[in-house]
């Protein structure tokens, strides 16, 4: 430990930015992973209630059993219910308008993600090349035949390089698994979304 301790702290002042977007990449993961719950964004009940409307009767009972709106899908279920009397368009453009809302809410922080997967390399390739400037500038002041300050100097400047790649590896890693979570549950929202409208709208009808 004090050894991997001793070799950060040789890595220079880039070592603070690296650490602290690192942090930062972490904290935003798991933030999303307890946002993201399938079962928060598209609860069990909303489902059931879509899915047992089967009459103008369903409908009234559904608006009047539909609990304060909390996940995304209950949202836009409760957008589409409250708007269930006006023509078709009309819910459609609500439906449309809330979900973009939630999907909006549920991409926030993925940005972070994909930016601290994009800067950390850069960050450590800045640390090199102001690593390998003090090599050079210790070459000009005891010449080549330094040997061993010269390989200890280079070592301490590649750290960085690494630190910054095993920070944006997994980064990019997260940021495309949650990036493709997201994806499946709009997917999944939009699914029963246009089951329930196609429901209320063939209710009216009749």
């Amino acid at each position: 430990m004090t050894g991997l301790w001793d070799m950060l702290v040789k890595g220079g002042v880039v070592m603070i930015p690296l650490f602290i977007t690192s942090i930062v990449g972490l904290a935003v993961f798991i933030e999303r992973i307890w946002y993201l719950r399938r079962k928060r964004i598209i609860d069990v009940k909303t489902k059931y209630l879509i899915n047992n409307i089967e009459s103008q009767e369903d409908v009234e009972k559904a608006i009047n059993r539909l609990e304060a709106p909390k996940g995304p899908l209950q949202q836009i279920v409760s957008v589409t219910l409250e708007n269930y009397t006006r023509p078709r368009e009309e819910i459609k453009e609500k439906i449309v308008d809330q979900g973009r809302q939630e999907s909006g809410k549920m991409e926030k922080g993925l940005v972070v993600l994909e930016t601290v997967a994009g800067i950390s390399p850069l960050m450590g390739l800045l640390g090199t090349v102001l690593g390998m400037i003090e090599v050079f500038q210790v070459i000009s002041e005891q010449g080549l035949g330094q040997t061993q300050n010269l390989s200890s100097g280079i070592s301490q400047a590649l750290i960085t390089t690494v630190v910054g790649l095993s920070i944006a590896i997994p980064t990019l890693i997260a940021y495309n698994y949650l990036n493709h979570k997201v994806e499946n549950l709009v997917l999944e929202i939009e699914d029963y979304s246009r089951k329930l409208l196609d429901r209320i709208v063939c209710f009216k009808k009749n």
